[in-house]
């Protein structure tokens, strides 16, 4: 496996390359993968077009991952770890600014690294708040970078504007399964979300055992529901069936909505009192 066309090497899931501009991963460009948290298979989503350009003798740079990669786990996937280097930035990898304070260390380095033109793949973990330019000087720097670009963020980020020509957001389906929803592409928009099937991680009977778990919350989630609408709907029930007062008494006296209410008679005073009756009239008396 290798390039699918022109710029763009193949992801390793056909059904993904369908969807993909170009028919897979774009070189050249950036690629940004939004995550609820990272760990939800995006490696396992990437090692496939990885392992690929190890095999044309090209090497793999990544930028502050969140983790130290764990060689034995990386070769289960067919990535060298010889042909990986690893940059930290100088930031504490704990302080619990980092998700907020942009490294400036790393941006420069990634960016160097893209004019360079020696890598082959790159995969850069970016913090949440980043300065205005920082996405464009890395698109504009990744024109020159012949390989894929993937800049892994925080989901927040979906609603940001982006320079990245691709943009995807991640999500869980269930055990080694993961869905795919392109909110960005050069192209028509997707209208449903991709469901793909990754590399198993899990023995069968630990897959048994995620699987028993994932319906038991998924029933309490659905009857959590169920009883948050039964109880909304016989708070309306008892507010639409309560009693309403025929008149409403203020420091003025009666209020004349009682009237349009149904009252049997007009509050006092609305009308003038009924005049005493004519006594009949002389026919012989002049007009």
């Amino acid at each position: 496996m290798g390039r699918s066309g022109g710029s763009a090497w193949a992801s390793g899931y056909a059904e993904l390359d369908v969807v993909l501009p170009g028919g897979g991963w774009p070189a050249r460009e950036l690629t940004e993968l939004l995550l609820p948290h990272a760990g939800i298979g995006e490696l396992r989503l990437l090692a496939p077009v990885l392992a690929a350009v190890q095999a044309a003798q090209r090497s793999l740079m990544w930028f502050d991952p969140p983790a130290t990669p764990c060689a034995w786990s990386l070769g289960a996937l067919g990535i060298a770890v010889q042909q990986l280097v690893v940059v930290q930035s100088r930031q504490n990898l704990k302080s619990r600014a980092r998700g907020l304070l942009p490294a400036a260390d790393v941006l420069w380095a990634l960016e160097q690294a893209l004019k360079s033109g020696h890598l082959g793949a790159v995969l850069a973990w970016l913090p949440a708040r980043l300065p205005a330019d920082a996405l464009r000087r890395l698109q504009l720097a990744a024109q020159l970078h012949d390989g894929p670009v993937f800049l892994l963020r925080d989901l927040q980020m979906r609603t940001r504007p982006s320079a990245a020509p691709l943009r995807l957001l991640l999500g869980s389906a269930g055990p080694d399964l993961l869905r795919l929803q392109v909110l960005k592409r050069r192209g028509p928009p997707l209208a449903q979300p991709l469901v793909l099937s990754l590399p198993p991680v899990l023995s069968p009977p630990a897959l048994q055992l995620a699987w028993a778990q994932r319906q038991a919350q998924q029933q309490t989630q659905q009857q959590q529901r169920a009883h948050q609408q039964a109880h909304q709907q016989a708070h309306r029930y008892a507010h639409a069936s309560a009693p309403r007062p025929a008149m409403a008494q203020g420091p003025a006296g009666p209020s004349t909505d009682a009237w349009a209410q149904g009252a049997a008679q007009p509050p006092a005073g609305l009308l003038p009192a009924t005049p005493p009756p004519m006594p009949p009239r002389n026919r012989n008396s002049p007009p």
